[in-house]
């Protein structure tokens, strides 16, 4: 079997889960909540220990613009040779480095918190 890995979450992962937290309360769905909690304990961070590559490669993605390439640059000299990937869990999008021999959860979100916000933009008269 292949080797564990220890996964870490930081601020940021945890402030996104407040934010799910938030925005599925809001949606009246507050159980969603307290499943994601126990599939990210049972079923994403276990995989992620035995499995750290099993997310996509986020560098691989096609750069469209100068300021991409640009920021992807700065990115890769912060990485120093570590790998960030993202992963698709359930209706979550999760963003992960693996740095030696720690993985760091770095940003979760709802599917639908991706999305635009076409409300606020056409507000009704």
């Amino acid at each position: 079997m292949a080797r564990k890995i220890t996964v870490k979450l930081t601020a940021n992962f945890e402030r996104n889960l407040e934010a799910i937290e938030s925005f599925l309360v809001e949606a009246n769905a507050p159980q969603v909540y307290d499943h994601l909690l126990d599939d990210l304990a049972d079923t994403l961070i276990p995989n992620l220990e035995y499995f750290p590559a099993m997310g996509r490669p986020f560098l691989e993605r096609p750069v469209c613009s100068v300021e991409v390439a640009n920021a992807l640059a700065q990115l890769k000299k912060k990485l120093r040779g570590s790998e960030l990937r993202e992963y698709l869990f359930l209706d979550y999008l999760v963003l992960y480095a693996k740095f030696g021999e720690f993985i760091y959860l770095l940003s979760v979100k709802h599917h639908r918190q991706l999305s635009f916000d076409f409300q606020s933009l056409w507000p009704e008269n």
